[in-house]
């Protein structure tokens, strides 16, 4: 009986793994898809973070964020290091003693350091 539900076992594996090989045949291949003209369906980014699609005004990499102007969630978006909370503080901070005047000022919020500025300078105006 036991031999048997191994057989069994191993028969059945061989036969997900056989349909599996005839399954990655039948898809096209991007070069195949090329020559007939049709684009193949390529992950972006909007599929994974639609929040960050969403918003057009988000900066990415090469995008600077206006630290006065920007929203919790823009700041959080745009800035390496920044999650909502510190953003929320970021703005809070804004809120309370009126917009920066140097982008050093937010080493004055709680949670913001001069290794998160340096990392971020490239990305960061007033």
């Amino acid at each position: 009986m036991k031999n048997s539900g191994i057989k069994a076992l191993c028969f059945m594996v061989g036969l997900s793994l056989a349909g599996m090989s005839t399954w990655l045949h039948a898809s096209p291949t991007t070069a195949s898809l090329e020559k007939t003209g049709v684009s193949a369906a390529k992950p972006t980014s909007s599929e994974h973070k639609p929040e960050k699609a969403a918003k057009p005004s988000v900066a990415t990499d090469e995008e600077e964020v206006s630290i006065n102007k920007a929203t919790a969630e823009q700041l959080a978006a745009a800035l390496n290091g920044v999650g909502l909370k510190k953003a929320q503080a970021i703005v809070s901070y804004r809120e309370q003693n009126g917009p920066f005047t140097q982008i050093e000022q937010l080493q004055e919020v709680p949670g913001i350091g001069s290794a998160l500025i340096e990392r971020n300078q490239s990305r960061l105006r007033l």
